[in-house]
């Protein structure tokens, strides 16, 4: 018998690092998903395919909003304590809506940066507080991460976090991509 009947609100996910702050997105983000987004330079290594249409941008963060609900993580806005600008998003995604290299239904650890945030460390710096959420938190197994096969700034990124690279794959639209994993240490 239920004594309150009542739903448990969800605390929303709030990540902190020295230099970021990581949060939930909302829908004030749309016009800085936006820019972030319909860069070209962004889209570089993303099959070169920047959003057109601020509604592209709503329905992120609208089906983000509905994973934070229904898998506990999704992306997350990242802010640059100092100045408080958003700079792109990181975190934790459940995928369960695409295969990848024979993969679905796992959680994939991922960055977006805007360009003049580039080579300071943030990607780095966002990822290793993802998986830490994702391990100490939410009790994950094994995280994932996936890149281009040409993109080696997000390689390079992937193994400062702590993934280890295990295998090129060919994806489903005809691109090489490397696979990553890391297993949570409390599984070993």
């Amino acid at each position: 018998m239920l004594l309150n009947s009542k739903r448990i609100k969800r605390k929303p996910i709030h990540i902190e690092t020295s230099r970021l702050i990581l949060r939930e997105f909302n829908k004030k983000d749309i016009d800085a998903l936006f820019k972030l987004d319909s860069n070209p330079i962004v889209h570089e290594f993303l099959g070169k395919n920047p959003v057109k249409e601020k509604t592209e941008s709503k329905k992120y963060i609208e089906d983000c909003i509905q994973k934070y609900e229904s898998h506990s993580i999704c992306r997350l806005a990242i802010l640059e304590k100092e100045s408080g600008n958003f700079i792109g998003w990181s975190g934790l995604r459940f995928i369960d809506d695409y295969t990848f290299n024979d993969h679905t239904n796992f959680y994939d650890v991922g960055y977006r940066l805007m360009p003049e945030y580039w080579n300071k460390g943030y990607a780095t710096e966002a990822g290793k507080a993802s998986v830490d959420y994702g391990f100490n938190i939410l009790n994950i197994e094994t995280i994932y991460g996936i890149t281009e096969i040409d993109n080696v700034a997000s390689h390079k990124a992937l193994l400062k976090i702590g993934l280890n690279y295990v295998e090129d794959f060919e994806h489903t639209d005809g691109s090489t991509l490397r696979w990553y994993s890391i297993k949570n240490k409390n599984y070993e």
